[in-house]
């Protein structure tokens, strides 16, 4: 099977006389693949290893959470990993666009719900594996707390939160990110017109930050498991 090549990412391509502020609408999901990969560093090594370890907690009988799943990459990822484990997983996002795309791409596993809906609001419940690649830095800083500490909630004990963020306070690797970004092919206006338009939707934290904030929020042990630039991957015990 000839797997079928993701559409280029052309959006920041041309000025624009008004940069507003990025959203997951259809533009970006039609090219959201190839986005993410020639944005943030280590994506696809991630979203692997990510079920590698979601693997090792998932409790049979137990519920998954795939929160910001945009198209999906994280439950597949997961359910080439588990087998015929019995299992729920839901598939969360409040883009109907990314939805709409990542259910048209493929004959999903009955085990799979997508769901639209703010992460903010979806009920956690019975959950032994959450993940949560590149969503917190979406969600206002005051609501951070509030939405770790509801998905601590749902947790059985013993269950992992495995969460992927962009690092904030690394200046020398902000410049180093921006050069992966040119050597993938995007020009100096694309890296401009992206970075402004993210501006005021996208807020990164610090390590310190994440790590004192999932122990607030009652999670035990963390680790960070993955670090490339400024984007990092944790773990977190419930």
């Amino acid at each position: 099977m000839i797997r079928k090549k993701s559409p280029e990412d052309d959006i920041f391509r041309e000025p624009r006389p008004h940069i507003v502020d990025f959203a997951f609408d259809d533009s970006v999901a039609s090219v959201f693949p190839d986005m993410i990969r020639r944005s943030v560093p280590g994506y696809e090594t991630v979203i692997s290893i990510s079920a590698l370890l979601a693997t090792r907690y998932l409790q049979d009988g137990s519920r998954a959470y795939d929160l910001g799943c945009s198209l999906g990459a994280s439950t597949l990822a997961l359910l080439r990993q588990i087998g015929d484990t019995r299992c729920e997983i839901f598939a969360v996002d409040n883009s109907a666009a990314m939805l709409e795309r990542a259910q048209d791409t493929r004959s999903w596993d009955p085990r799979v719900r997508f769901v639209l809906e703010d992460v903010r609001d979806v009920v956690i419940d019975d959950a032994s594996v959450v993940l949560m690649n590149y969503l917190l830095q979406f969600v206002t800083p005051d609501q951070r707390l509030p939405l770790l500490t509801r998905i601590r909630r749902g947790m059985r004990p013993g269950g992992a939160l495995i969460l992927s963020e962009k690092i904030a306070g690394t200046d020398e690797f902000d410049a180093a990110h921006a050069d992966f970004k040119r050597a993938n092919g995007y020009s100096e206006l694309e890296v401009s017109q992206k970075r402004a338009s993210l501006e005021n939707v996208m807020v990164p934290d610090t390590l310190d930050a994440h790590a004192t904030r999932l122990e607030q929020a009652g999670f035990g042990r963390v680790s960070v498991w993955f670090r490339c630039l400024n984007w990092a991957s944790f773990i977190a015990f419930a």
